[in-house]
């Protein structure tokens, strides 16, 4: 059985490389908006993952969806049963999941959200379900926007689920963090690349940072579990999640002549 994920632009993603870890074929396939009903009118995969900007609009065309995807608004993960297509939401615990790894506590925290699209939806079910003490979603054409948001000192979490920063535009960066005084935790979704200039100014700024790579991990393993009807454990995260950075982290020695860069080089 072939499976994929759906996009409009997808030349940043590792979805592939992790999935065919998993032992099954996997593609992807983006297409404007428009060939979004042809697509899912003629699907023949076992399965599919869904991305920006498709996390809300593929709903409509589904046969139905899980609870938590209803709640949360928003599906990314889809199985063809018998060509009924049923959708659910695995964002939701690969973001508890990252958040967990990366010791950024939720519970009684104000927490900025940036962007209002499906994956911010994830985001704030993820944060309402940990009881933050307040949730503010901010986006271009908002009550809170990327102008008065910094009205917002008392944030302790920012969350950016926008793709501001993402390969190939990694110089944008979404807002100034410096703005924000209380600030203990920052997270970013994307993944590529690993440190967007978002996370490298949290990183100066002394704040607990995570980013999308293991969020992307967790939550493609549990489509798996759900295309494949079995379990996986956290080792299995942490093992492809291991190896996807292995792949795609760079390590620059520095050093003087003959100190031994080229035999460190070749162990790594």
């Amino acid at each position: 059985m072939k499976y994929c994920l759906i996009g409009e632009k997808l030349g940043h993603s590792y979805s592939s490389f992790i999935h065919n870890r998993m032992g099954v074929e996997y593609s992807l396939q983006a297409f404007p908006a428009s060939d979004l009903p042809s697509f899912v009118a003629s699907c023949k995969f076992g399965g599919f993952n869904v991305t920006i900007p498709y996390k809300k609009a593929i709903i409509p065309y589904l046969d139905g969806i899980s609870q938590e995807a209803k709640k949360i608004g928003a599906v990314n993960t889809v199985i063809n049963k018998n060509g009924k297509l049923l959708g659910y939401n695995t964002d939701y615990f690969g973001l508890t999941y990252a958040l967990k790894k990366a010791n950024i506590v939720i519970k009684n925290k104000n927490v900025i959200i940036l962007g209002s699209g499906g994956a911010s939806l994830t985001a704030q079910t993820v944060c309402q379900d940990q009881k933050a003490k307040s949730i503010t979603v901010v986006s271009r054409t908002g009550q809170v926007n990327y102008n008065n948001v910094y009205d917002k000192k008392n944030a302790q979490v920012v969350i950016n689920c926008t793709p501001v920063g993402m390969f190939p535009k990694i110089n944008d960066s979404i807002i100034d963090l410096t703005k924000f005084p209380l600030l203990e935790g920052v997270f970013d979704l994307i993944y590529n690349p690993l440190r967007t200039k978002f996370i490298l100014q949290a990183e100066s700024l002394g704040v607990k940072v995570g980013n999308g790579l293991r969020m992307l991990v967790a939550q493609a393993v549990k489509s798996e579990e759900i295309w494949q009807n079995k379990k996986f454990s956290d080792m299995d995260i942490e093992n492809i999640y291991k190896e996807l950075l292995r792949e795609n982290l760079n390590v620059v020695l520095i050093g003087m002549a003959s100190c031994g860069k080229s035999t460190i080089g070749i162990s790594l």
